[in-house]
């Protein structure tokens, strides 16, 4: 549908691929992160299931007959379909019946649970994941350096420029709303803040209908914006809730909460990478937790830029959090997959990321260019380390900097790339 101004995001070229290859498509994401925006892009007609005039009009008429509400021209958009879960079942038969691709995209903002819905969609129905901005959709990153050829050992020297540390940290407070991208920082910074109290006021309770203790979901959530980037358990969750809230929470309520998260897109953990390195080395399993943009997580710690300069360990979290973000979504357009890697003996790859054929490439993450050195050491310490143990080494090695003035190769082999820098 004609937009008179729409900020192209790198899922466009996903969700061209994915209309000529299956009957419809569902984007799903976090609220306010530009679905609605990138599927009437892509869509010739619409249908806006959360539309409140008349009374909520639009969502009974979808309640009382999913399959009128799919009359229109093709490609369709049906927005937020999740609030009536029979639209998806009406879409996987109608693409049946018609037959060709392309027909319909659905948006949702959480996963609403299975009972209700008859089929899969497995076929007809792709799911693609859509997340908030990345600093290069936002314009905040110069795009020189290519994330997919480097990961290939492409790259061109080059000067990136000064960075500045204020940069760094208005991009981890804004995050990557595409409504908060031209607003002063002490405007930009609300609207987390007030994402947040949507989730726990009004989401929680209309994902499955049962009204839930809002201040045991609030402690849950404040701990872990203390332990984001981390690989902390739900027991430690637990436990941290209980020494500095004076709260407490049984642990099947914490695992009961965070699948909630989960499935209103609030939190998107990064999987533990063991598959390709196949040595004698153990592995841990725990995932690393994120929140899916790190201005959620700095919203619950109150983070303000002077608490922040005057906090650098939690910045350096905070800004891990960024840049893991931005990977997942750069390296998801080349149809890689994002994860972490931990072992027994203590020691960590920040981001591991997996390409289609197999070959895996080690990433390090530092805010600060003083600490590149000990980066690179711990990158060629675990690449012998796997090696000797008679796994598959990275394909290459690198250090993601947020204060780097220039991308570049060390003579130890390790690529060097400024975040404000990277591109997909």
């Amino acid at each position: 549908m004609e937009q008179k101004s729409y900020n192209p995001r790198i899922v466009d070229d996903e969700v061209e691929q994915y209309l000529s290859a299956f009957g419809a498509v569902c984007i799903e994401g976090p609220k306010w992160c530009g679905k609605t925006w990138t599927s009437r892009h892509h869509s010739k007609s619409e249908y806006l299931v959360g539309n409140p005039e008349q009374g909520f009009q639009a969502r009974k008429l979808a309640e009382m007959s999913p399959s009128l509400i799919l009359e229109g021209e093709c490609p369709r958009m049906i927005d937020e379909w999740q609030e009536v879960p029979p639209i998806w079942d009406a879409v996987r038969y109608e693409v049946d019946k018609r037959g060709a691709k392309g027909q319909f995209i659905l948006t949702g903002s959480s996963t609403p649970k299975t009972k209700g819905i008859l089929h899969s969609g497995a076929g007809r129905i792709a799911r693609l994941r859509m997340r908030t901005m990345s600093l290069y959709e936002s314009g905040r990153s110069s795009g020189q350096v290519s994330l997919e050829a480097l990961c290939n050992g492409e790259l061109s020297p080059a000067l990136t420029g000064e960075p500045d540390l204020n940069t760094i940290i208005d991009s981890v407070i804004r995050g990557g709303w595409p409504a908060t991208q031209d607003l002063p920082l002490s405007e930009a910074a609300l609207l987390p803040g007030e994402y947040i109290n949507a989730i726990v006021e009004d989401e929680i309770h209309r994902i499955d209908g049962i009204q839930r203790d809002t201040r045991k979901v609030m402690l849950l959530l404040r701990s872990l914006a203390r332990n984001e980037s981390t690989t902390a358990s739900n027991r430690v969750l637990k436990e941290d809730i209980k020494a500095t809230d004076d709260g407490d929470l049984d642990i099947n309520t914490v695992a009961t909460y965070l699948d909630i998260f989960s499935r209103l897109f609030l939190i998107e953990n990064q999987e533990p990478f063991s598959s390709n390195i196949r040595s004698s080395v153990r592995i841990k399993q725990a995932e690393k937790r994120h929140f899916t943009d790190p201005s959620l997580a700095s919203a619950l710690l109150r983070a303000t830029p002077d608490k922040l300069l005057h906090d650098l360990n939690t910045l350096g979290f905070l800004f891990e959090a960024l840049c893991e973000r931005d990977l997942r979504i750069y390296a998801e357009s080349f149809g890689a997959k994002l994860y972490h890697y931990q072992d027994y003996s203590g020691r960590e790859i920040d981001a591991v990321i997996e390409l289609r054929d197999g070959d895996w490439c080690a990433f390090e993450i530092k805010l600060g260019a003083n600490r590149i050195d000990e980066a690179a050491e711990n990158l060629n310490y675990l690449n012998n380390r796997i090696s000797e143990a008679g796994g598959k080494p990275p394909k290459i090695c690198c250090v993601v900097s947020g204060l780097a003035t220039a991308a570049y190769q060390r003579p130890d082999g390790v690529f060097v790339v400024p975040i404000l820098a990277l591109k997909n």
